[in-house]
């Protein structure tokens, strides 16, 4: 799923639950991920999916970087078993390549962060996968740039 990575250009986060998908993008130099968009998550219309096409086209997304939850022991479950195949139905939509990376922890990262700030219940409900989203992305944008460019799952 994945290719030679681009030097520059803006790369897009996605967190993947069973409810909604979390999207961030990052600056075009990218070195900063930003949230973008929590979308619902469409098993049966696949929505979902064309609405992350329809981004990485509006955008110019480069590189699109997909949460891939594992074990604290690092294995791999049905959880990620279910990540790889929403991946690969999102990589026969677009002609830009799929990033598969760690995402361990980052929801519970993230909604820390969020009651921290103050923001509960409702509210962290609706940002929270933006917030995973963001630290998927920044996590392997900062991988990537202390790795001299390359950053893998």
């Amino acid at each position: 799923m994945s290719a030679p990575p681009r030097p520059g250009g803006r790369r897009l986060g996605v967190d993947v639950g069973t409810v909604r998908v979390g999207v961030a993008i990052s600056d075009p130099s990218g070195v900063l991920a930003t949230p973008l968009v929590t979308l619902r998550r469409d098993e049966c219309e696949s929505s979902d999916l064309r609405a992350l096409a329809e981004l990485v086209a509006e955008y110019e997304v480069v590189e699109v970087v997909v949460g891939l939850p594992r074990t604290l022991a690092g294995r791999e479950g049905v959880a990620a078993e279910a990540v790889r195949h929403y991946a690969s139905a999102l990589a026969a939509l677009l002609t830009v390549p799929i990033q598969l990376s760690d995402e361990r922890l980052t929801t519970v990262v993230a909604s820390r962060i969020l009651s921290e700030r103050g923001v509960r219940g409702r509210k962290q409900r609706a940002v929270v996968d933006q917030a995973a989203a963001v630290a998927i992305l920044q996590s392997w944008l900062d991988l990537r740039r202390a790795s001299g460019g390359a950053a893998e799952a």
